[in-house]
């Protein structure tokens, strides 16, 4: 005998207004991003270049926000019968890859600006920076609306803030080289800039890997949830037992359960819930353990 459960948790949604505000400041975001370019160019400095790499990244990390959000409303379909909510960690994937080759690229930029200083025109990169910290304050407000309450947008409000810290640098760096002539400053705001980059990007990584890979959630023991579904009562044995993230919040799990109680499966997916966060259960009840069965 066998039986499926299905069980899907609903997390708060995100209100339609800051999907549009979002997208606003994707497009205010990718205006800056270019200014930024074109100003790094035309005043020769990298510091600022870098402040637009990290900034076309975290627009990216909005974008990919609110694609999140309007994919995820999709319903399941035969093909994709888990939905869609893993678009956004593969979205993700690329994201932290793109984050990646950028701040390598910079990171190297930074130190040929030390060893060879170029002369750079500080007001441009101070007007320029002092815009950016503008928009980052701006954006960073958007999100926090919904950020207590959403991982999604809190990711999106923390690096919001991280550019705006950036921004600041790489006002410093303007001030240090108008005030004092201290053109190696840019290489070194540059280097730090690069090493936030590379440093989100790897720590970030595994996490999305896992997901991708449908390893168990850090948090989660497999004896644990072993031992939890034991302790309920008429339950002799629990085998072929695999726990896996459908998403970055949504925890699925199957398993054969040896049991002579056929309406026992409310329980276990209560105290699943209850205890480990686990939503999406397929459970199979078995009078007797299966022979053939094994657990991978």
């Amino acid at each position: 005998m066998s039986e499926h459960i299905h069980h899907h948790h609903h997390h708060n949604e995100v209100t339609q207004k800051s999907v549009k505000l979002l997208i606003l400041s994707f497009v205010i975001n990718m205006l800056l991003s270019v200014a930024e370019i074109i100003g790094g160019i035309i005043s020769g400095s990298v510091s600022l270049i870098g402040d637009a790499l990290h900034n076309t990244s975290d627009a990216f990390s909005i974008l990919i926000a609110v694609i999140a959000f309007k994919i995820g409303n999709k319903k399941a379909t035969g093909k994709y019968t888990y939905g869609f909510k893993r678009a956004e960690v593969i979205g993700g994937f690329v994201n932290l890859i793109l984050l990646f080759i950028s701040g390598c690229y910079l990171l190297i930029e930074g130190f040929v600006r030390i060893i060879k200083p170029e002369q750079i025109e500080g007001m441009m990169i101070i007007w320029i920076s002092v815009l950016a910290l503008v928009i980052d304050a701006i954006t960073a407000k958007i999100s926090l609306h919904d950020a207590h309450h959403n991982a999604n947008m809190k990711m999106v409000f923390i690096h919001n803030l991280a550019d705006a810290f950036g921004s600041v640098g790489v006002i410093i760096s303007g001030l240090c080289i108008v005030w004092f002539g201290i053109y190696r400053i840019d290489g070194i705001i540059a280097i730090l800039i690069a090493a936030y980059m590379i440093i989100q990007s790897v720590l970030s990584f595994p996490q999305i890997v896992n997901i991708l890979m449908n390893a168990a959630p850090d948090n989660l023991d497999l004896e644990d949830v072993k031992k939890t579904i034991l302790s309920i009562k008429n339950i002799k044995d629990v085998h072929h037992i695999h726990v896996w993230c459908i998403s970055e919040h949504d925890v699925a799990l199957e398993c054969h359960i040896e049991s002579d109680d056929a309406n026992i499966m409310p329980q276990i997916k209560n105290i699943l819930k209850e205890k480990h966060g686990i939503c999406h259960c397929n459970i199979q009840i078995e009078q007797q353990a299966c022979k053939e069965c094994c657990d991978l």
